[in-house]
């Protein structure tokens, strides 16, 4: 975390930085900071082959510092800077954890130069390939306790 930053390219040339240190420490070359509305800023970079875990993208590493330091799910007014156009994946990730603004300096073209070629996932999810949906008589039963439940968290 840090408040030393003070504007959107400031951010985008931090979360640069970052991918360029991690490139360094053995990560990937990719970096992020999440910059919340009350100015706190969280940082993450890609560790999937240093932790061998292919969901340790610098996006997803940013928001769950964030999540965890902030104590909640919700990062709604947040904005990620990031170094490179997010995969589906850190999309995602973004739009559950409800930030409001994404920004990226490198896009997927310049990643896929470098090996990291995410077009057959956008591919799979435009043509509908990614899942499919297996019948089972007890699908439903996990929303149904989830609906009756009387003090759940709703998000």
């Amino acid at each position: 975390m840090s408040n030393v930053l003070t504007n959107s390219q400031d951010y985008l040339r931090e979360a640069v930085q970052l991918a360029v240190k991690n490139v360094k420490n053995g990560g990937g070359p990719f970096g992020a900071a999440i910059v919340l509305p009350n100015g706190k800023v969280y940082f993450g970079v890609n560790r999937v082959t240093a932790n061998n875990d292919p969901t340790a993208h610098a996006e997803v590493q940013a928001i769950r510092n964030a999540c965890m330091e902030e104590n909640t799910f919700s990062l709604e007014g947040a904005v990620l800077f990031s170094s490179c156009e997010p995969c589906p994946m850190c999309l995602g990730a973004a739009l559950w954890a409800r930030v409001s603004n994404i920004f990226y300096a490198a896009d997927r073209f310049d990643a896929a130069d470098a090996g990291f070629d995410d077009a057959a996932f956008y591919v799979k999810l435009e043509e509908g390939k990614v899942a499919k949906r297996m019948v089972s008589e007890d699908a439903l039963l996990p929303f149904e306790l989830w609906k009756s439940k009387l003090n759940r968290t709703e998000y």
